[in-house]
């Protein structure tokens, strides 16, 4: 199927949202109340998320007169002047690439209908969304932005003001130090929703009639979550991927999140008929939500024997994924593990005095939905695409494969078991 680009014009769309935020703005102020009153820390959670999360997120229009040109800046480095540590968290975080390669090649052959379905979690400001219009050339405008944010706004991804600033307003979670800086562009308005998982679920859940894929919300993060013993106790999305309100969001890429979600146990035991039952079973403890709670990763188990020179033999071998068609149509398996889920490999030995260790070896692929996809699509269209296009399908490609990483989960050495 050929996709087209959408004949309306990307000018009444801005235009359009430039006008609602003028409007709610001029009843706002007229009526005298203040900017930061649109989210008050009275609010319950659903009422302040509810305002904080519309798409795409208003203009934040001119900055007081007051701020300096670092506080009026919605650029990330701006905030890193003060906010260094967050800011290097952030620079090292998936949420400052949500508009690399990967999507990048894809959102130049789509219409602006499609590409903003992308951009609500990708790139989720007005400001962000007039960039991008004018890169692809669906605004008439020209202009220059204004200082206060930066021309590559739209390509840095899910920035610091996506989170933090409405109407140049700065939200946030509870002060965490009871002297805080509250000069410093205007002060902040604190909330308890940045600490709820509700806050995460704008981009992590899908609505209940979002795209599904043999009946499953192919986005369920926060519902996954819910049915957890972590969210009876309290545990919420930001305990394990902000800890301590680092700004790093480690899931499924990092290996040592990888392995603080799991726990596994080996055993071997003698057979009458003088073999070895050996056995691996790994049990999704640590994750709050499925393990991985989406189509993109897939994990691989081996179920390994080393012998006294190092060779080794295979014995058993599961995949952890939830894997669906090319076309996102249909569900080929689903083997994820919900969380306190275990899965168990077994094996044989009839010579376990031969061997010294059993090992159970873990392989990750936290991208390998976009592997198949990318190299499935790549021969069909090479000689379609433009040449930015075609590398930055390349490189996707590229820093799909290079993510991929493996360990070993858990060690037994068997040589005296045989003994």
């Amino acid at each position: 199927m050929k996709l087209k680009l959408s004949s309306l014009p990307a000018r009444l769309i801005l235009i359009a949202i430039g006008i609602a935020v003028v409007i709610a703005l001029v009843l706002v102020i007229g009526n005298g109340f203040k900017l930061d009153q649109l989210f008050s820390n009275k609010a319950s959670v659903d009422e302040f998320l509810e305002n904080h999360w519309t798409y795409p997120i208003p203009a934040q229009g001119k900055p007081p007169a007051s701020f300096s040109a670092l506080e009026a800046s919605l650029d990330p480095a701006s905030c890193g002047e003060c906010h260094a540590d967050q800011f290097a968290q952030w620079r090292s975080s998936l949420h400052s690439h949500t508009m690399g390669p990967g999507i990048g090649w894809q959102l130049q052959l789509v219409d602006m209908k499609t590409a903003q379905s992308c951009l609500r979690c990708h790139a989720p400001m007005t400001e962000q969304l007039a960039l991008f219009s004018q890169q692809r050339g669906w605004s008439n405008s020209r202009s220059a932005p204004p200082d206060y944010i930066p021309e590559n706004l739209h390509q840095q991804g899910l920035v610091c003001a996506a989170c933090h600033v409405r109407a140049h307003v700065r939200h946030g979670p509870l002060a965490s130090k009871p002297d805080a800086d509250r000069n410093v562009h205007g002060g902040f308005a604190e909330h308890e929703a940045y600490s709820d998982s509700r806050f995460c679920a704008n981009c992590h859940q899908f609505k209940a009639d979002g795209p599904r894929i043999n009946g499953k919300l192919r986005e369920n993060t926060y519902e996954e979550w819910l049915a957890t013993d972590f969210a009876q106790q309290g545990q919420h999305c930001q305990s394990c991927h902000m800890p301590q309100r680092q700004h790093v969001w480690r899931g499924i890429h990092d290996k040592e999140m990888t392995r603080s979600a799991l726990s596994v146990e080996l055993a071997a035991q003698p057979d009458a008929d003088g073999s070895y039952q050996l056995q691996a079973t790994l049990t999704n403890s640590g994750a709050g939500h499925h393990f991985p709670t989406y189509m993109v990763p897939e994990i691989v188990l081996h179920l390994e024997v080393i012998d006294a020179e190092g060779g080794v033999r295979e014995l058993a071998r599961h995949t952890i994924a939830w894997r669906v068609n090319l076309a996102l149509t249909e569900e080929i398996f689903d083997q994820r593990l919900a969380a306190g889920e275990s899965v168990s490999l077994h094996g044989k030995l009839q010579n376990i005095a031969n061997y010294t260790q059993l090992r159970l070896r873990i392989h990750v692929a936290p991208r390998q939905h976009y592997v198949r996809t990318f190299e499935d699509y790549l021969p069909h269209n090479r000689d379609k695409l433009q040449p930015e296009t075609l590398s930055l399908l390349l490189q996707s490609i590229r820093e799909s494969k290079a993510v991929e990483y493996e360990f070993v989960a858990a060690e037994l050495a068997i040589g005296r078991v045989a003994n």
